[in-house]
C-alpha cells in the first residue's frame, strides 16, 4: 500500500493538538520548529512513489524474463532419459539455438557441461593449462579465484611461468601487458566489481599463439562478444537469461580443440565430469547434446524458453539495448546524487549487468540500507559481494525491466535518508 506525506496544514493541526497544553509557554519559533520536526518524521515514513512491479535485482540466480511461467514449459521430456531420442533432440536444440542467437562461428564447438560457469571454466583450466606460460588477469573475486586455483591446486608454477595482472575493485589492470605467446585467463565482466573489459578486446592479438580462456558468465547475451578473440568461453544459464543454475556452457574455438587433442597434462588425473577427450580426440558427443552426466531436463526446457524469449525481443542486440537502458537509468541517478557513485569510475569499462555502487554510508549503514529495501519488498538481494568493498549491486540484465529500475531510484534515495538520519 502506498503511503503519502501529510500536507503541511494537517501537520500544523496535529502539532497544535500535540502542544495545546503548553501553548501559552511555547514561543512561535519553537512551534515552528516542532512543525518542521514532525513533518520530517512523517515524511521519512512516506513512500517516495510506486514500488518496482518486480523487486528481484539479484546478480545470480537472476530474475526470470518478463512473461515467464512454469506452465509454458513443455513437459514431454520430463521423466524421459536424456539419452532418449527426444532428450537428445532437446539438448541439441539448446546448443544450436545458442550458436544461432550468439552468432558463434560455425567451426566453434558449443557444449552443455556440469556445475554452471564454475564447472565449465575449471574444466577448461584442468584440460588445457600447462602447455605454455600463462598470463592471468583479475580485478575481482572470481578472477582471483581462477588465479588461486592455477597456482595452488594445479600448481602450474612448478612447470610454467604464471604472471599475475591485477587491479583493485573498480579498476582494470593494464591488459596490454599480456603476451600473445602466452595463454591468457580473464573474466569478460567482473560480476562482483561491475568492471568489464573494453569493447572489442583489441588488447588480444589476432596472430596469438597462446589461447584465451574467458569467463563470460555475466557478459554473454548482454555484451558484444568478439568471438575471433576468444578461444575458450564459458557462461551459465542463470545469469543474463535468468535460467536455472547447475549447468554451464563451454564454447571452444578450433585452436582450443587443437590444444585438447595435442596436449595431455602430466600427473594430472581428471575426474569423469572434466574429461573432454577420448583416445586423443575431442569427445564430439558433448557438443551435440550427449552430456557427460545427467542434466535437469526441466532446466533444459527453461533454457530453451529463455532463448525463445531472447529471439522475441530482437535477439542479442535487443538484450544489449535493454541492459544499456537499465544502466542509463542508474547513471542518470548517480549524476544527480552526490551520496552514491559507481565502483567503476570509467564509463568505458562499466558493466551494464552487475552494476556496483558505493554509498556515503558506513558498512553497517549499508547493511541497514539493503535490509530496509528488502523489508519494504522494493529491492531483493542487492547487497555487494562479500569480498567486495562495502557497496550495493543492482542487476541490470535484460530480464529486469527498465520501468522497475526507474521505480527503484526514488526508493534508493528514501532508504539513504532513512538510514543516514
Amino acid at each position: 500500500m502506498l503511503r503519502f506525506a501529510p500536507t503541511r496544514s494537517s501537520v500544523a493541526r496535529a502539532t497544535s493538538l500535540a502542544f495545546s497544553n503548553n501553548a501559552a509557554a511555547t514561543t512561535s519559533v519553537v512551534a515552528s520548529r516542532g512543525v518542521e520536526a514532525l513533518t520530517a518524521r512523517w515524511m521519512s515514513a512516506a513512500a517516495p512513489g510506486p514500488k518496482p512491479a518486480n523487486p528481484e535485482f539479484s546478480s545470480g540466480p537472476c530474475k526470470k524474463h518478463p512473461g515467464y511461467s512454469l506452465s509454458n514449459l513443455p513437459t514431454a521430456v520430463l521423466g524421459r532419459s536424456h539419452r532418449s531420442k527426444l532428450g537428445k533432440e532437446r539438448l541439441a536444440l539448446a546448443i544450436s539455438e545458442t550458436k544461432r542467437l550468439l552468432g558463434i562461428p560455425e567451426d566453434y564447438l558449443v557444449g552443455i557441461v556440469p556445475a554452471s560457469d564454475t564447472g565449465a571454466y575449471e574444466m577448461a583450466m584442468w584440460n588445457m593449462l600447462g602447455a605454455r606460460d600463462i598470463d592471468i588477469c583479475h580485478w575481482e573475486s572470481f578472477g582471483k579465484g581462477w588465479f588461486a586455483d592455477a597456482v595452488s591446486h594445479l600448481k602450474l608454477r612448478d612447470t610454467v611461468d604464471v604472471k599475475e595482472h591485477t587491479a583493485g575493485y573498480g579498476e582494470l589492470p593494464d591488459l596490454t601487458q599480456t603476451s600473445k605467446d602466452r595463454d591468457i585467463c580473464f573474466t569478460f565482466n567482473g560480476t562482483t566489481s561491475g568492471v568489464r573489459v573494453p569493447d572489442g578486446c583489441d588488447w588480444i592479438a589476432d596472430d596469438r599463439t597462446g589461447l584465451t580462456l574467458c569467463d563470460a558468465t555475466s557478459a554473454v547475451f548482454a555484451m558484444n562478444m568478439p568471438w575471433e578473440k576468444l578461444d575458450v568461453t564459458t557462461y551459465s544459464w542463470q545469469k543474463v537469461l535468468g535460467g536455472e543454475g547447475a549447468h554451464g556452457m563451454l564454447i571452444l574455438s578450433p585452436k582450443a580443440v587443437e590444444r585438447l587433442e595435442s596436449y595431455t597434462p602430466e600427473n594430472r588425473p581428471l575426474p569423469k565430469i572434466f574429461r573432454l577427450t577420448k583416445k586423443g580426440k575431442v569427445e564430439a558427443g558433448i557438443f551435440k547434446g550427449a552430456t557427460i552426466n545427467t542434466p535437469s531436463m526441466m532446466a533444459v526446457e527453461d533454457y530453451i524458453d529463455a532463448l525463445s524469449w531472447c529471439d522475441s525481443v530482437g535477439g542479442v542486440d535487443g538484450l544489449i539495448k535493454i541492459s544499456n537502458n537499465n544502466l542509463g537509468v542508474i547513471e542518470k541517478f548517480v549524476a544527480e546524487n552526490e551520496w552514491i557513485d559507481f565502483l567503476a569510475k570509467d564509463p568505458s569499462i562499466r558493466s551494464n549487468t552487475s552494476v556496483c555502487c558505493t554509498l556515503d554510508l558506513s558498512p553497517e549503514q549499508i547493511k541497514a540500507f539493503v535490509a530496509l529495501l528488502e523489508k519494504e519488498n522494493v529491492a531483493l538481494d542487492i547487497g555487494g559481494y562479500r569480498d567486495a568493498p562495502p557497496s550495493i549491486r543492482i542487476w541490470c540484465g535484460a530480464t529486469v525491466e527498465t520501468a522497475d529500475v526507474e521505480a527503484l531510484m526514488p526508493w534508493l534515495k528514501w532508504a539513504y535518508e532513512e538510514v543516514k538520519n
